[in-house]
């Protein structure tokens, strides 16, 4: 063999072995992103303690102190979860989430497309569980003011639409865009025949918020690390920190045929 090929090779195998590990540190930025953000959330729960403590009681005396009016088909212990899916499916995906919690929007961005094609060929149903994380660490009242507007468009059978806009739309965390009605009735508009007159009413009204503060109160009361939790049938997926969109859909999918 020429030395002319021989150098050929070596290069081909090089530019091999350059792209394979290209490929390992996308990757792995990929995980380092979803579970990065989630240490954010997490030190925000550990750090705010204090402040959840003293806000949340706050907020449940003031905007949140009316009767408890759970959304239409809300199911679960106390009516808590929003479900999404058929409710035949062997596989239950339980979510706790905070619409302003940036570790949730990250879950979502990198797990939305393979929960849709689960749920939607009946082999996953989602269980989502609102909370108010972020409005205890940071201030405002985005995160139930969003949840509760969440639980309206559940109402009008547009929960998983209007829930993917939220966290499409989501402002930085110290933002708190989501306290305004006006803010949440314009993400509406994106979701085809959302933005009705009752849809409307239920926001500005905060017909679900007693309902968001003591999903919330569940969740505190539920020893979570931080938001997202994400459980696949009991078992606490967020935590597997080799777990991706395939692994899931893996792990459904064998659900599915067993």
């Amino acid at each position: 063999m020429s030395e002319k090929n021989r150098e050929g090779k070596r290069t081909a195998r090089e530019r091999l072995a350059e792209e394979r590990e290209k490929q390992k540190t996308a990757e792995k930025r990929r995980r380092v992103l979803i579970v990065g953000a989630s240490v954010v959330c997490v030190l925000g729960l550990a750090a705010g303690i204090g402040v959840v403590a003293a806000n949340a009681g706050k907020d449940d005396e003031s905007d949140a102190s009316g009767p408890v009016v759970a959304p239409s088909g809300a199911n679960g212990e106390d009516s808590l979860a929003i479900p999404v899916g058929d409710a035949g499916a062997r596989s239950t995906l339980s979510v706790w989430e905070d619409f302003r919690c940036p570790a949730c929007k990250s879950f979502e961005d990198a797990y939305r497309s393979t929960i849709h094609e689960l749920t939607a060929a009946g082999k996953l149903k989602v269980e989502y569980h609102l909370a108010t994380l972020i409005d205890g660490n940071m201030g405002g009242s985005g995160s139930r003011k969003a949840a509760n507007a969440a639980a309206c468009a559940q109402n009008e059978g547009k929960f998983p639409e209007y829930h993917d806009v939220l966290y499409q739309n989501q402002p930085p965390e110290t933002n708190d865009d989501f306290a305004g009605e006006a803010r949440l009735l314009e993400l509406a508009k994106k979701v085809d025949g959302l933005d009705t007159a009752p849809f409307r009413t239920c926001v500005e009204d905060g017909k679900h918020n007693s309902w968001v503060a003591k999903s919330n109160k569940a969740f505190q009361k539920g020893g979570f690390s931080g938001t997202p939790s994400v459980f696949l049938n009991g078992t606490n997926i967020y935590a597997d920190q080799s777990m991706t969109p395939a692994k899931l859909k893996q792990m459904v999918e064998a659900k599915a045929q067993g």
